[in-house]
């Protein structure tokens, strides 16, 4: 049976899919974390949210992507409720 780590991506790979969805869209479009989630484990992807969230504050750290909601940036180690991900405008 596979430990816990090993089922779980690392940090890096989800900071890649990240990149990775969002340089699939328009400049101007957003993701939801749940589309990283689902994107690196279709039929387990609930666990990922927080680890998601984990690597794309990291990326706001970083100054590599913005956290939004409802269209307006929010501090993500405040904010409660749905968010998106997209890049720095």
């Amino acid at each position: 049976m596979a430990s816990e780590s090993e089922k779980k991506p690392s940090s890096a790979a989800l900071t890649d899919k990240i990149r990775e969805l969002l340089n699939a869209r328009s400049a101007d479009s957003s993701i939801c974390p749940s589309d990283v989630a689902r994107a690196m484990s279709p039929d387990d992807w609930r666990p990922l949210m927080d680890p998601v969230r984990e690597a794309a504050g990291a990326m706001v750290d970083a100054g590599e992507v913005e956290i939004t909601q409802k269209g307006e940036v929010v501090d993500l180690g405040t904010v409660r409720g749905p968010i998106r991900i997209r890049w720095p405008r």
